[in-house]
């Protein structure tokens, strides 16, 4: 499995002005990473979430973690498609138009 992507350097920016809140948050994801789910569930699981909360910038590190654990294009594709009953077809569009340059599946204008 590939090393997860370096995140942006706004975020590094950030955690160096407020570390405690980094730790805080390595600490929160530590603990839910605990259960039986394997790992490509969560990722797919923690996308989802972000797709649904309409978070473009989760959805974007989202999309970039999955890539780099080995999901498939097509799989992110899908999840996305399976958005749009549950947050309308216009929201995943929007969804679809942040991550486009990464999934770059074939069959897409």
């Amino acid at each position: 499995m590939n090393p997860l992507p370096q995140p942006p350097e706004t975020y590094e920016a950030f955690l160096r002005r407020f570390p405690r809140l980094g730790r805080a948050w390595e600490e929160l994801a530590e603990a839910g990473r605990e259960g039986p789910l394997e790992e490509k569930t969560a990722r797919l699981v923690k996308l989802g979430v972000a797709v649904g909360a309409l978070r473009e910038g989760a959805v974007r590190a989202g999309v970039r973690k999955a890539l780099a654990q080995g999901i498939s294009r097509e799989e992110i594709a899908q999840l996305i498609a399976l958005a749009a009953g549950t947050i309308g077809l216009p929201a995943t569009v929007a969804v679809f138009s942040w991550v486009q340059d990464l999934i770059d599946v074939p069959g897409q204008a």
